[in-house]
């Protein structure tokens, strides 16, 4: 979680540690900020052809890998392995992409609405605004992981 195949793997962090290092201490508000997007989206009523599916994909799934992640990483279960290091360098650069990805489709679904729905049009800013937080909080992650 905190490191790159680069740094010595004793430093991985496990158990409460990893709520204090640097690019672990953005899994929570990640888990917050992705939460909200899944519920706010979800509150709209989201039709067949309608993108929006994309962004509840996203979201669900950055969602679920960012806990499983938590929990593993807190129960240890990564053993100190450039393996794991590796595969979440990997995971938040594909999160990064995902939640740019969805952000876009969720700005235009969100333009469009406008006129149809004012109450749908509030709630998807308010999704647009947590998605944004969500992806700034995995980007930071990303970030710190390269260099750690």
């Amino acid at each position: 979680m905190a490191a790159t195949t680069a740094q010595s793997m004793g430093s991985l962090p496990s158990g409460v540690e990893i709520c204090t290092t640097a690019p672990d201490i953005f899994y929570l508000p990640e888990l917050v900020f992705g939460g909200l997007v899944w519920i706010l989206v979800a509150s709209t009523h989201v039709v067949l052809p309608n993108p929006l599916g994309w962004v509840m994909f996203v979201s669900v799934f950055c969602f679920v890998m960012t806990f499983l992640w938590m929990v593993v990483f807190a129960a240890g279960g990564h053993k100190s392995s450039s393996g794991w290091a590796a595969a979440d360098f990997i995971y938040h650069g594909l999160a990064v992409l995902f939640y740019l990805s969805a952000g876009v489709v969720l700005a235009f679904i969100t333009i469009v609405m406008k006129t149809v729905d004012f109450r749908t049009y509030q709630i998807l800013i308010s999704a647009v605004v947590s998605s944004n937080q969500a992806c700034l909080k995995i980007q930071f992650s990303f970030i710190f992981n390269s260099f750690y």
